[in-house]
């Protein structure tokens, strides 16, 4: 019985391979919810999920709906006399179900609002409630697609 389970424990470890994620591969991610800017803060955390299976050498090195976590660097809502709404969110790495960290370059997302500035002046000149007028919000809708790139080469183990 011994030597079955030690089979088996050493079959199951046999078969975990390492493959080579190089730097520059594009991963693309998927907004999880919808982000207001009039609603987050700078700080709070912005989940992501891996959209497409990342493949090599015939094994997937990072699986479709890996979660990913960003965050929230930049967050404006807008308001009178036309200003927009900004919103501002960085990925800097993607953390494997292991422990494995994968560190991600150009994960700077950035959605900005409508300035409405110029209308709101010009209908201040005419109406006094112009000034009222606010710029649109910024806002990353839910299924919002971005790619980032691997900022280096990482290995990964996997089955």
């Amino acid at each position: 019985m011994l030597l079955f389970v030690s089979m088996l424990c050493l079959g199951s470890f046999a078969q975990k391979k390492e493959v080579t994620v190089k730097a520059g591969t594009l991963i693309s991610l998927r907004a999880v919810n919808t982000v207001k800017a009039a609603d987050v803060n700078e700080g709070d955390k912005v989940s992501f999920k891996v959209s497409r299976d990342l493949s090599i050498d015939g094994l997937i090195a990072i699986p479709y709906g890996t979660m990913v976590s960003g965050k929230v660097i930049q967050a404006k809502r807008s308001s009178w006399w036309g200003t927009k709404g900004r919103l501002k969110i960085n990925v800097t790495e993607i953390v494997m179900p292991n422990g494995t960290v994968l560190p991600i370059e150009n994960g700077n997302i950035q959605i900005n609002g409508t300035n409405r500035t110029a209308s709101a002046v010009i209908a201040f000149l005419f109406v006094w409630p112009g000034c009222l007028i606010c710029g649109s919000k910024a806002e990353m809708q839910t299924g919002y697609e971005v790619q980032v790139n691997v900022a280096a080469n990482t290995t990964l183990a996997v089955e």
